[in-house]
């Protein structure tokens, strides 16, 4: 069986963040989201994997995964040449693909379960398709698929009046039938070939699909909140280890993680969960966490922060208060005078701000 990823779209809801990159790149725990789904695919078996890719940021995708060696996986990439849905992205594939199953994986879907049992069912199964639903509290934001005594009798996109809250989560183990039912599929209102509407012409015309069912351990990373609600669920799964430098004096509790040539100054305090990454510098009076990941070679100065995504390379000098905040590579926040109110930053890449 193979793999594909895909790596495209624009993530204009995600704006700043994502005018210089792909949203499936943004770090999650300090791990670009896509890789999260890539991991899944390489623990269920399946190392010949493609990566779809366009827009904004597609050499940054080739230059982080390379050929897959490092990752023990085979990439090869696909060039989409602008967003045209997740059916058209799939029927790129086709040459990729040949006579295999394949799975299918949204990289900017963080699922923590387990794919593994879901894809040896489908192997050995006579199914044309295989879906994994989720329980979701606002379905119309979603694909819904509607169940009737255990079968799936219909998949829509983002209904008005849902009449199920099963939302089709980015996971699809497919065959080779797929690629006729696309080639026959019309474009939605968006302009987009839609896998939700491809997935009903296959119920139409009697293809069977069957699904799973996820509880939890399930996050759609489509705004700046469902990313840092992401980041704070991977952070609690997390477990601790510490390879960096402490001095006397550090406060840390609860799940805590520092990379290697890290240095904690005398006077910080750390409160999990929280990741710090390699060769980065916590001053003293700094309070960290709970829920707050800091890329590598970051240096971070005074400040009391949670709930946020500090990426790499940045400085942050703030005698305040920072929460519920993303901030991008490269960026530096300094300060001129005091403010006791929490702040809320969405950062895109390189920016530098003075209060």
């Amino acid at each position: 069986m193979k793999g594909i990823i895909l790596h495209g779209g624009h993530g204009t809801r995600l704006r700043p963040l994502t005018h210089t990159g792909p949203k499936q790149l943004l770090p999650i725990a300090n791990k670009p989201m896509s890789q999260f789904g890539l991991e899944s695919i390489k623990d269920a078996g399946i190392t010949d994997i493609a990566i779809i890719i366009g827009g904004i940021g597609s050499q940054k995708v080739r230059d982080y995964y390379e050929d897959g060696k490092k990752f023990g996986v085979n990439i090869t990439y696909v060039e989409q040449d602008k967003p045209r849905g997740i059916a058209h992205a799939i029927s790129l594939c086709k040459k990729f693909v040949g006579t295999e199953k394949f799975l299918t994986f949204l990289g900017d879907n963080i699922l923590l379960d387990s794919i593994s049992n879901y894809v040896r069912e489908f192997e050995q199964s006579d199914a044309d398709a295989s879906i994994v639903l989720c329980e979701v509290d606002n379905p119309a934001r979603f694909g819904i698929a509607e169940i009737k005594e255990g079968l799936i009798t219909k998949i829509i996109e983002k209904p008005k009046n849902p009449l199920s809250n099963l939302a089709v989560i980015g996971v699809y183990l497919l065959t080779p039938k797929i690629f006729d039912v696309i080639k026959r599929l019309k474009p939605s209102w968006r302009n987009e070939l839609e896998i939700t509407d491809t997935l009903q012409m296959m119920l139409e015309e009697k293809q069977k699909i069957i699904y799973n069912t996820v509880k939890e351990n399930w996050k759609d990373t489509g705004t700046p909140e469902d990313i840092i609600q992401a980041n704070n669920i991977i952070l609690n799964k997390m477990t601790s280890f510490f390879e960096g430098i402490k001095e006397e004096g550090v406060k840390i509790s609860g799940n805590v993680i520092v990379g290697k040539n890290s240095i904690l100054k005398k006077g910080c305090e750390l409160n999990g969960p929280i990741i710090i990454g390699q060769n980065c510098v916590i001053e003293k009076n700094c309070v960290i966490g709970p829920n707050t990941s800091i890329g590598d070679n970051s240096k971070i100065s005074k400040v009391d922060m949670k709930n946020t995504i500090v990426m790499s390379n940045c400085k942050i000098d703030y005698d305040g208060k920072i929460g519920d905040s993303i901030i991008s590579n490269d960026s530096e926040i300094s300060q001129q005078k005091d403010n006791d109110s929490f702040k809320i930053f969405l950062l895109g890449e390189g920016t530098k701000i003075t209060l």
